[in-house]
């Protein structure tokens, strides 16, 4: 009887045992099936630009995915610019993942904006950051992948860019762009070159569609992380060092003393300045101010930092640049100069291209610091960047162009 019961026990064990492997195997199956029906979603949405199996393995790769329904979601490479979204699974919960943003110079909105975004996270008046302006935590500054002719990335996202050259279809744009972005919390280093090389891969896959032919550098061995603290601008190296010179020469006064450089590559075609005020500079400066603008230090320390951003676009991108004016995207055209609305330009040629040069300014600081400051600043951006690049036929916005808005 002992042994007959430990036969039936043993079978029992082993029917069990095969049960669960088919039904783990089930799983996989199903797992299986579930991932291939998710990356033809992906390359679908994203009109097949991009592997649907490189996005599913972002944030250590997932099972399950899915793209947005809506069509104003879901990336159509014939008209620009167009865009795709795709979520994460985990369960019934949804979370972002991925987007693919793909923009030509032939675009009614042009590739390059500029605004007056504030590069800085704040909390309100009850509830304020301690420091405003320590980090670049909304919009950091990008930096050139290589020597900036590919294009440019943040910790989040990454940009190439590519021009057709000679030997293109006629009906082709001058520029391409394609973003790839990761959208989820700690991006981390190998995710960035990942989303690094879907944006290669799609710029290749949509010049070889539309007959565009470019050159594109291959991509950096290494893409370190970009640092978000701005340091003291009077130490500043790179693309802010002129703004420490100036303080340097002039005197603090209310000019900024905080800087987020980026690497000063002379093949690179944008090169962007991110400068801000200090809350012990502010409280400084308030000292100075009239009734009304003792108002704008003390937001500057809680909900409304103060803030300077310069960039400067050269060749094909300077010929799609602009800003948007109260709901209208207006085009800067390289040759003219002008300004208002808190942002300023210039325009110069610089080895044998157009170039442009602008500076975008947080509204308040901007009436703190006065006409004759903004343009004694901006005339020595210009004036840095064009003697190191070698510009020629420069011409400066108008005095009347700085008087207070």
């Amino acid at each position: 009887m002992m042994g007959a019961g430990r036969r039936r026990l043993w079978l029992t064990m082993a029917v069990g045992g095969i049960g669960l492997s088919l039904y783990a195997l089930w799983l996989t199956f199903d797992d299986f099936r579930d991932r291939a029906s998710s990356e033809r979603d992906i390359a679908a949405a994203c009109d097949h630009l991009v592997s649907g199996a490189q996005v599913m393995d972002l944030q250590g790769g997932m099972v399950r995915a899915r793209s947005d329904d809506d069509d104003d979601y879901r990336l159509d490479a014939r008209h620009l610019p167009s865009a795709c979204t795709i979520y994460r699974m985990s369960g019934s919960r949804e979370t972002d993942l991925f987007r693919l943003i793909v923009e030509s110079s032939d675009d009614a909105e042009p590739v390059n904006m500029i605004g007056n975004g504030s590069p800085f996270f704040t909390r309100d008046g009850s509830y304020p950051k301690a420091n405003v302006t320590a980090a670049a935590d909304r919009e950091p500054e990008a930096w050139p992948l290589g020597d900036g002719t590919l294009g440019s990335y943040t910790n989040i996202r990454t940009t190439v860019r590519a021009e057709c050259r000679p030997g293109s279809g006629k009906a082709v744009p001058r520029l391409l762009h394609v973003t790839a972005v990761g959208r989820y919390p700690e991006v981390s280093a190998e995710d960035r070159q990942r989303l690094a090389r879907l944006a290669r891969s799609a710029m290749q896959q949509l010049t070889q569609r539309i007959g565009c032919r470019p050159q594109l550098p291959s991509l950096p061995a290494q893409m370190t992380a970009i640092p978000l603290n701005l340091r003291p601008a009077a130490s500043a190296t790179g693309s802010c060092r002129w703004a420490g010179q100036l303080g340097k020469e002039h005197g603090p006064g209310r000019l900024p003393d905080r800087a987020l450089t980026i690497p000063a590559r002379e093949a690179n075609p944008v090169e962007g300045c991110l400068l801000a005020v200090g809350p012990v500079r502010v409280r400084a400066i308030a000292g100075g101010l009239d009734d009304d603008q003792r108002d704008y230090a003390e937001g500057a320390l809680t909900y409304s930092p103060w803030w300077l951003r310069t960039v400067s676009y050269f060749g094909a991108d300077a010929n799609s640049v602009g800003y948007d004016a109260t709901g209208d995207d207006v085009r800067l055209k390289p040759g003219t100069a002008g300004g208002g609305d808190g942002i300023w330009w210039a325009s110069s040629i610089c080895d044998g291209k157009p170039a442009l040069h602008a500076l975008t300014a947080d509204r308040l600081y901007s009436d703190v610091l006065g006409y004759k400051a903004r343009r004694s600043l901006f005339r020595a951006y210009v004036d840095d960047i064009t003697t190191r690049r070698g510009c020629t036929h420069i011409t400066y916005p108008a005095a009347k162009d700085f008087h207070d808005l």
